[in-house]
């Protein structure tokens, strides 16, 4: 029985785009990653200041009830 030993193609030069800076984020990038977190942090301060003008509770006070 003989077995036949083949080669496997040859890769290309550019396996797919993941050359040598593959996985490496430019400035840019983290420009816009810093921009987002701080639209969130004020996202965030806006939502408190007005969640602490919500009053406890919507029913209406315990003397409306008694003169209606």
């Amino acid at each position: 029985m003989v077995l036949a030993q083949t080669q496997p193609p040859p890769r290309p030069a550019d396996p797919g785009g993941q050359g040598e800076d593959f996985g490496k984020s430019s400035p840019l990038g983290f420009l816009i990653l810093v921009l987002f977190f701080v639209a969130v942090a004020f996202l965030i301060r806006s939502m408190t200041k007005h969640l602490k003008r919500v009053p406890a509770s919507f029913d209406p006070p315990e003397d409306d009830k008694k003169t209606a």
